[in-house]
């Protein structure tokens, strides 16, 4: 949703940051954005564009992993699968550089920024 809350181009970000990469979804996560885009309220509209955007990556099934929410399954798929996660959450970002997981979040509102810690 934040390609829509702070009118970034996500991919053009992730592509000065990574020069090439392959943008991959979980299952679960578009559930979630198709989900937040039928209900009424300020991130509808943020969902939606998600959900678009998603509709543009490899899309991973996430019925195979074994944490129940989507929150853990990113975690428990970007640990398999040791890759970076783009993220603003605080609980998932600290959770991921707990186990060594790269993490693209916003800086100042305006641009991406590559964490590690």
């Amino acid at each position: 949703m934040m390609p829509a809350q702070f009118h970034i181009d996500l991919f053009d970000e992730l592509r000065t940051i990574l020069g090439g990469f392959e943008p991959v979804v979980l299952s679960g996560v578009l559930r979630e954005l198709e989900g937040l885009s039928q209900e009424r309220g300020r991130d509808r509209a943020a969902a939606r564009l998600g959900f678009d955007l998603g509709g543009k990556c490899m899309i991973a099934d996430s019925r195979d992993l074994k944490s129940e929410s989507v929150d853990g399954q990113v975690i428990e798929y970007a640990v398999q699968n040791r890759c970076i996660v783009v993220t603003n959450d605080r609980r998932i970002r600290d959770a991921l550089f707990e186990k060594g997981i790269g993490v693209i979040s916003m800086r100042n509102q305006k641009k991406l920024e590559l964490l590690r810690r």
